[in-house]
C-alpha cells in the first residue's frame, strides 16, 4: 500500500534526505563589486588579524573574495596609472 497524501506517515521508519544545492558563482550585488588595489602586506595582515584594509580609492573593507572574479576598480586604476604611468598595474 503506498501513500499519496502529503500527510506524514506514522508508525514507519524515518530517513533523512539530503539536498544538494550548487552555490552560485556570482552572488547578489557582485555586479557592483570591484577588485581594489591594496599593498600585498596589508592583505596578508588583514588575513591574519581580520582587520579591514584601505584601497587606493579609499574603500575600507575586509577582503574575503577572489579578486580575479571582479573587474578592477576604475578609481584605483586611475590613481595607480597617475602615480606609475598607464600599463604598469603591479599589485604592490
Amino acid at each position: 500500500m503506498s501513500e499519496t497524501s502529503d500527510e506524514p506517515a506514522t508508525g514507519g521508519s524515518l530517513s533523512t534526505v539530503e539536498r544538494t544545492t550548487e552555490r552560485e558563482l556570482v552572488e547578489p550585488g557582485d555586479a557592483e563589486r570591484f577588485s581594489h588595489y591594496v599593498r600585498k602586506e596589508k592583505i596578508l595582515e588583514s588575513a591574519m588579524t581580520g582587520e579591514p584594509v584601505i584601497a587606493l580609492c579609499g574603500k575600507v573593507w575586509t577582503p574575503g573574495r577572489d579578486p580575479k572574479r571582479f573587474p578592477v576598480c576604475p578609481a584605483c586604476k586611475e590613481i595607480l596609472d597617475s602615480a606609475y604611468g598607464p600599463g604598469d598595474s603591479s599589485d604592490d
